[in-house]
């Protein structure tokens, strides 16, 4: 019989096989620094475009001034207790009712986390007899939803309503057979490739199939829609989401999350949902903290407007200068490049120590092999002097990529990796 471990020693993976290369670095970096649109690294000031604060409340005055009270007033205890148990307070209602209004659903439900209450209301939505269909690039919470379920489940080609078309035919002789139902789920926005789910031609769909949607919207809520509410908004179809997912660690700045829904569907999900009933509730905190900024959020349109504002002229500049970035139809900003792992390792280091960018690398396995993503994330603190001189130095990286600059610089990395 071979040791647990064994696999362990001999496989770190195809990203831990980097980590002494990477570790403190390309991964687990260390940003310092209040939260903006420049802060430290290694000692450096660097333009970050890898902090999901899009709203810019992260650091907001009138945030932290909220948030500091609170903190005084609770403490970071209260309340104690799961929220069927001992752990359910007035403004835990409150917070969730403003939600529910704000999404135009009857009701919703507070997570303590976005990746955990999304596992848990996967499980909760289906039974063995049930049949889930997905977005085959769907982020690893809604993955890992999925593989709690004990029936059968399949993807559909990333936002491709005939390939969805054609699954759901599947789905529906299957559900006929075991006497169940069907729940489709997709991303509002896809958070690595800034696309948007084709929610609007899903919905249509429930014309001629019968099936539930779940929408994860965790990048869509704050940034898309007239008013803030998100993709479903933005795309005119909030009424045909069935349970509509977002969370707190995007716009609001903060940790948690929420589903909304009709009112019977909450009901049954809050007695349901493992991932609350066996977990301390959501700190009173956290909770007036995103009272906070849902109000702030509401009642200050510049900040979404000023939002748009840097990320319009990221975008543009980046596609005037020939980058390809995708068909990102939300703030999302990838930029992708052709290269090797090592090669990426030392076009990062260049962009952060020598023209002082901080953004987000993403390569294989979670992107084809030969690719480099360098993935932003404009936010309500940039300016446009940030863009300028970003895009500046995209010029600069880029031309050392295909001369061969960083393939040399590469090399010693590949030698110590035995490659």
């Amino acid at each position: 019989m071979k040791d647990l471990f064994a696999k362990i020693y001999k496989d770190k993976g195809p990203l831990g096989k980097w980590a002494s290369q990477a570790e403190g670095y390309f991964v687990f970096p260390k940003l310092e620094g209040e939260i903006s649109n420049r802060m430290k690294f290694q000692g450096k000031e660097v333009i970050t475009w890898s902090i999901n604060d899009y709203l810019g409340l992260a650091n907001h005055p009138e945030v932290r001034k909220v948030d500091a009270e609170a903190a005084a007033q609770y403490g970071s205890a209260y309340p104690m207790g799961a929220r069927m148990m001992s752990g359910h307070t007035e403004l835990h209602e409150q917070l969730q009712n403003e939600l529910a209004e704000f999404v135009n659903k009857e009701a919703a439900y507070l997570l303590n986390f976005g990746y955990q209450g999304m596992v848990s209301t996967v499980d909760a939505l289906v039974a063995k007899d049930d049949i889930i269909v997905y977005d085959v690039d769907a982020h690893a919470c809604i993955i890992d939803g999925v593989r709690l379920h004990m029936g059968k489940r399949f993807t559909y080609r990333h936002n491709d309503v005939e390939s969805l078309e054609k699954n759901l035919d599947r789905a529906t002789k299957m559900a006929e057979q075991t006497g169940g139902g069907i729940l489709v789920i997709s991303e509002g926005v896809f958070g690595m490739r800034g696309e948007q789910g084709r929610l609007k031609e899903i919905v249509a769909l429930k014309e001629k199939y019968n099936f539930r949607l779940f929408v994860d919207d965790a990048h869509g809520f704050g940034t898309l829609g007239k008013t803030g509410a998100g993709t479903g908004e933005e795309q005119g179809v909030q009424d045909g989401i069935d349970v509509y997912f977002a969370t707190f660690a995007k716009s609001l700045a903060s940790t948690g999350a929420f589903i909304a829904a009709d009112q019977e569907i909450i009901d049954y999900l809050k007695y349901n949902l493992r991932s609350q009933m066996f977990a301390k509730s959501l700190q009173m905190q956290l909770v007036v903290g995103a009272l906070k900024r849902l109000e702030m959020l509401k009642t200050m349109p510049e900040l979404k407007e000023n939002l748009w504002k840097i990320t319009n002229a990221l975008q543009s500049g980046l596609k005037e200068r020939g980058f390809d970035i995708g068909t990102t139809q939300s703030c999302v900003t990838p930029v992708y490049l052709k290269g090797s792992i090592p090669e990426a390792m030392a076009l990062v280091r260049d962009l952060r120590e020598n023209y002082g960018i901080f953004c987000s690398i993403v390569v294989y396995p979670v992107i084809p092999k030969g690719l480099i993503l360098l993935r932003m994330i404009p936010t309500a603190t940039h300016i446009l002097d940030d863009v300028t001189q970003t895009l500046d130095a995209f010029d600069a990286i880029r031309t050392r990529l295909e001369n061969g600059t960083y393939k040399r610089l590469s090399a010693s990395v590949m030698a110590a990796m035995g490659e």
